[in-house]
């Protein structure tokens, strides 16, 4: 699998938008060569974190703080509601995969075109307050936050190890 390389020393918005290809694609290589039934498995109980409910989280994390903040037209969450908080994490079942991993995808490509469309990282977000890059770093602090989790899932799914 190609994967982001982690980025040189160079302007911000490169540093930023190389941080977040990096760590995208380190959760995709958690994930790969997975069945779905690895990829839903809770590897570290009692915690209700799997590999697909990472994928789901930071599914939300895309869609409300890059597509949502960068196209000025806040979406609700995909996954979580008020009757399921954590729904993104919460009762999943491999029947789910194709479609959450789909929707992570098809999230990601959407905020890449929209971080195309708003490259100045130091503008305010349409009808917003915070910049630009204020959003990308959020994304960032997430992947990087949660691929320490993915880590452990994967190693104790089937022992691997390393980025």
């Amino acid at each position: 699998m190609a994967r982001a390389p982690e980025p040189t020393d160079g302007p911000l918005d490169a540093l930023l938008l190389g941080w977040l290809a990096f760590h995208r694609d380190a959760l995709a290589a958690k994930c790969a060569g997975l069945d779905d039934d690895a990829l839903v498995r809770r590897s570290a109980a009692p915690s209700a974190l799997s590999l697909l409910g990472l994928v789901r989280h930071l599914t939300e994390m895309e869609r409300h703080y890059l597509v949502g903040a960068l196209s000025g037209s806040p979406a609700p969450l995909l996954y979580c509601t008020e009757e399921s908080p954590d729904g993104d994490v919460d009762d999943l079942t491999p029947t789910m995969v194709g479609e959450s991993m789909a929707q992570w995808h098809e999230h990601r490509v959407l905020a890449d075109r929209l971080l195309a469309e708003n490259a100045d990282l130091a503008a305010p977000v349409p009808g917003g307050s915070r910049s630009v890059g204020w959003h990308v770093a959020k994304v960032v602090q997430e992947y990087a936050r949660h691929n320490g989790h993915a880590d452990l899932l994967r190693e104790r799914i089937d022992g691997a190890v390393g980025e």
